[in-house]
């Protein structure tokens, strides 16, 4: 099903939820949105829709009822960067932490505001089409530059001394800005394969980092820059909710 646009077309996102109501209310919602919207009952349809449709973003809950939904997951990993951004119940932890670490994009919680829903869908649209740095390879989040050429940090133009450590930790975060980074993903890429189940060294190494930015910006629109996701992970906010 195509839901109605006005203007230009736009992004096309497959719609994955078994549950007809709350599927009929995405629809909905995410076409008068401007979404083109293709719905899928389960796991089968939403492959097949996938590869037929090829669609800009898949919004997928996990519980379906014919396949599991990592395995959906898996099989559009296997040819595509497609974002995925994951429908959850609220204590469906372990699930959520395992479709991330087999490629999903983010996820949101049921049950869930249109409004952030739509923040989700845009922020993985946009990092899908390209890295957030510029030409020189730096990246901006409001008031707060990292320049991975130089190793530097700056807060509006005053360097911040940050430990190898911690910068890696913001190289990563900033560089999925908007999105969710699992603690198991941040172990991987700032200390390597051998770390994996020390969650305490990214507990400990982000809140130095925490303290470090705000003390750096006394105006407070760092402080809540990086945002923890209970059980699951970090992310730093969208730089179009930061103030510049």
């Amino acid at each position: 099903m195509t839901g109605p646009t006005a203007g230009r077309p736009g992004p096309t996102v497959l719609v994955v939820e078994d549950d007809a109501e709350t599927r009929a209310v995405l629809v909905r919602e995410l076409a008068t949105r401007g979404y083109r919207v293709v719905e899928a009952p389960d796991g089968a349809t939403a492959l097949r829709e996938w590869q037929a449709r090829r669609p800009d973003v898949v919004l997928l809950d996990l519980g379906l009822p014919d396949v599991d939904g990592l395995q959906v997951i898996r099989r559009i990993r296997r040819d595509a960067s497609t974002p995925i951004v994951i429908l959850s119940g609220r204590y469906e932890e372990r699930e959520k932490v395992e479709a991330l670490e087999r490629g999903a994009d983010d996820y949101v919680t049921k049950p869930f505001g249109v409004d952030e829903l739509h923040a989700r869908l845009r922020v993985a649209i946009r990092h899908a089409a390209g890295p957030a740095a510029n030409a020189e390879g730096r990246t901006s989040v409001g008031p707060l530059e990292l320049d991975p050429a130089r190793h530097e940090v700056r807060v509006r133009g005053t360097r911040v001394d940050l430990t190898p450590i911690e910068f890696e930790l913001l190289r990563v975060l900033m560089s999925h800005a908007g999105r969710l980074v699992t603690k198991g993903r941040l172990l991987r890429s700032v200390w390597g394969e051998a770390y994996q189940g020390e969650d305490s060294y990214v507990y400990v190494h982000v809140s130095q980092l925490r303290r470090k930015l705000a003390a750096a910006d006394p105006d407070g629109s760092l402080r809540d820059l990086i945002v923890t996701e209970p059980g699951v992970g970090y992310r730093v906010r969208d730089p179009s909710d930061l103030p510049a």
